[in-house]
Order: C-alpha cells, then sequence, then structure tokens
C-alpha cells in the first residue's frame, strides 16, 4: 500500500510546474504541435467542404445531370426535357433548372480580368433559399444585374452593391451580397443572376465558346413531396429517364452529388495524401517534443525518483506520475493550440475564400490525437525512471 501522501500530493502537477518560465515554453511546444495538425487537417477539410458549400445550399432533394459530369468542374449540360418528363412522375413536387458558366470578370479598380462562376436560375423557382437572395429577388430582375459573393477573392475588387464593371466584355451592375465562398470550379468567386440575365450573357458567346439557350440545364433540381421515398424514386427516375442522365440524391452518403463530388477530390487528386502526411509529420514532431520535455523533466528530478524507489514506490507509481504529467500536458498545451488555429482559421477563410470549419467532431478528434501522442511520449520517458537505482544515489 502507498503512503498516505503518495495520494494527496499532486507529484505530476509540481514536476511540471515548479519552474514556471519551463512549463510555459512546455505549453508552447506542445501547442505548436497541436497547431500544425489544426493547420493541415484545417486545409484540407476546407478544401473538401469548399467543394460542395454549394450544393448543399441548393433547395432540392434529388438532381439531375449530364452522365459525363463526375464533378462540378466538368461543363457538361443535358437536356431541359428531362426536367419536363421527371416533372410528370408521381411524388415530384416541383422540377427547377439551375444554369451554370464560368466566364471573366474585370476587376473595376485594376482592370484585370478574372474567372468567377455564374449561378442562374428563374427568380421565380426557390433554387436557393439564401437570405441575401431572397432580399434581392425585385433588383436581380433588372437588366444587367448580379449579385456578388461577400466571400470571393480579393483579386475581384471591391465587392459591395452598385459597383459597375464589365462580365464577359458586356457591363454589369452589382445590386446586392451573398455569402458563399469559392472551390476549384468557381475560381475567384460567384455571382448569382436571373435566367433571362444569363441569356443576355452567355446566348452568343462567340466562335471560341458553346452558347447557351434555356434548351440546355447543368444541374436539375427537383423538389419530393412530402412523405415520399427519395430513394426509391431516384430509382425510379433512373430507370425511366433515357441514359444521358444520372439521378442522385443532393447530399447525404450513398449514391449523391456531395458524395460524388467529395470522392472525385480524394481519389482524383493528392489533397488527402498531402495533407494526411503533414498531419502525421505534425503527430511525430509533437511526439518529439513532449518526450524531449518530458525526458528532461525525469533528468533533472531523477535523485527525487530513486529516492522514492528507496522508500518503497514501485515502477508502476512512477510510471503513472509521468503519465499524469503527459496527459497534463496534452490538456493545457491543446487549449492555445486550439485557440491559434481558430484565429488563423478565419484569416485563411478571408484571404482564400474557403470554408474552414472547426466542428466539434474534428475537434474532438485532433484532441484524441494530442492525447495519444504525450501518452507515447511520456511511455517512452519513463523507461528513465524505471531504471533509475538507489544505490547510485545513496553511493
Amino acid at each position: 500500500m502507498l503512503p498516505p501522501f503518495s495520494r494527496r500530493t499532486p507529484l505530476a502537477w509540481l514536476n511540471l510546474t515548479h519552474d514556471r518560465r519551463r512549463f510555459v515554453t512546455s505549453l508552447s511546444g506542445v501547442g505548436f504541435a497541436v497547431l500544425l495538425m489544426f493547420l493541415f487537417t484545417g486545409f484540407k477539410n476546407a478544401l473538401y467542404d469548399s467543394q460542395v458549400q454549394l450544393i448543399n445550399q441548393l433547395n432540392g432533394d434529388i438532381v439531375i445531370i449530364n452522365r459525363l459530369k463526375n464533378n462540378m468542374f466538368v461543363p457538361r449540360a443535358f437536356a431541359r426535357r428531362r426536367l419536363y418528363q421527371a416533372q410528370a412522375f408521381p411524388g415530384v413536387e416541383a422540377a427547377y433548372p439551375v444554369y451554370l458558366s464560368d466566364v471573366r470578370w474585370k476587376n473595376p479598380i485594376t482592370q484585370q480580368a478574372r474567372p468567377v462562376r455564374v449561378l442562374a436560375f428563374n427568380l421565380a423557382d426557390p433554387v436557393l433559399t439564401l437570405p441575401e437572395v431572397q432580399a434581392n429577388l425585385a433588383a436581380l430582375q433588372m437588366p444587367n444585374t448580379a449579385l456578388i459573393d461577400e466571400r470571393a477573392r480579393a483579386e475581384v475588387g471591391p465587392r459591395e452593391a452598385g459597383i459597375i464593371t464589365e462580365l464577359a466584355d458586356r457591363e454589369i451592375r452589382i445590386v446586392g451580397t451573398f455569402r458563399l465562398g469559392t472551390d476549384f470550379a468557381s475560381g475567384n468567386g460567384n455571382l448569382i443572376m436571373s435566367d433571362q440575365n444569363f441569356l443576355r450573357y452567355f446566348a452568343d458567346r462567340g466562335p471560341e465558346e458553346s452558347d447557351r439557350s434555356f434548351a440546355t440545364v447543368d444541374i436539375g433540381l427537383i423538389r419530393v413531396s412530402p412523405g415520399v421515398d427519395v430513394d426509391a424514386l431516384v430509382a425510379q427516375l433512373q430507370a425511366a429517364l433515357p441514359n444521358d442522365v444520372r439521378v442522385m440524391r443532393r447530399s447525404g452518403p450513398g449514391d449523391s452529388l456531395e458524395a460524388q463530388e467529395r470522392e472525385y477530390w480524394r481519389d482524383s487528386t493528392n489533397i488527402a495524401f498531402v495533407f494526411s502526411l503533414l498531419t502525421a509529420m505534425s503527430f511525430v514532431v509533437g511526439i518529439i517534443l513532449v518526450y524531449q520535455i518530458l525526458y528532461t523533466d525525469v533528468a533533472d528530478h531523477w535523485a527525487e525518483y530513486a529516492t522514492l524507489k528507496a522508500m518503497g514506490y514501485t515502477n508502476r507509481f512512477l510510471f503513472g506520475v509521468v503519465i499524469q504529467e503527459a496527459l497534463i500536458l496534452s490538456a493545457l498545451g491543446f487549449i492555445p493550440g486550439a485557440l491559434v488555429g481558430r484565429l488563423l482559421y478565419g484569416g485563411a477563410a478571408s484571404v482564400t475564400g474557403l470554408l474552414f470549419q472547426m466542428t466539434v467532431d474534428r475537434v474532438l478528434t485532433l484532441y484524441a490525437m494530442c492525447f495519444v501522442m504525450c501518452l507515447i511520449s511520456g511511455a517512452i520517458a519513463v523507461h528513465k525512471v524505471q531504471s533509475a537505482d538507489p544505490a547510485e544515489v545513496f553511493s
């Protein structure tokens, strides 16, 4: 049985805090490793989340796309009559055409042209329920008007109502803003306009690009009646419609447009591998940092640990002390790393326009990594304690 004071004296805490300057330095080292993991996982998640943020904003349960469109970056349209055919099925409440196109936007300050994505639809269709869009529907009915994304990259210039510049070499007037963000498909940002204005800019694009009309649609959005089995309706539509289109759920796991988009960028690019590798390297760096902290602490108190062994304390008790130190470092070092990471997320989001989300699940996952990181370091450092020989101290 351990002496009574061993259950009352916080040896691990006192070992860490007896030198305040070293304690702060130790927490900074752990926080730095945590910050690196937050940054690398944050960029990886931001790239994936940004790719599906437009999909998640679409007001529909089912989407119809060209069968050859395997991601939002590919400009593949399909015949609009497929929407009319789908609308005739029981359980389909409404079908909305959505038009997408890449175009050159002229920065009104620098006069430099930048690629942006234009999203257009019939203003009577509730394709996007963003409050800013709904508030500007009347203004969007005017010719040559659009809304601009507040989270567009700084290269597009000012992002506010009242701007007059050029879009596809034609005058465009910004009548309002909305918040969405950039991705690989949108380039520097997004614009929203009515389908009538869409034709004004893209019905005659010249010999280098295909002209657009209402005969083709980029995304068909299907609203399902309440109580209808969405998966069953998807299977029914896919079996009945011609093979030139693909029908799937808008979001969710399995066969959905959101899952297809995530899968494409995960499997067709090195994003996941690169950032996962960097996160793993940060984890290893953290193990080395925490090990050095704990090993230095053990070395400084080597005589005291040997004395405790001479008093009858077992290696198991001393192992527990070092592990407690590791867990204290993981808990207290995680907090500044997470707080600084949150600030950097906000700064990166404002610069890049990407969607940086610090969700509870992601924070808990990174804390679990930090916990394991410190636990491994403590397990390695404790060998110094276990090898402490009281005879060497008293000799």
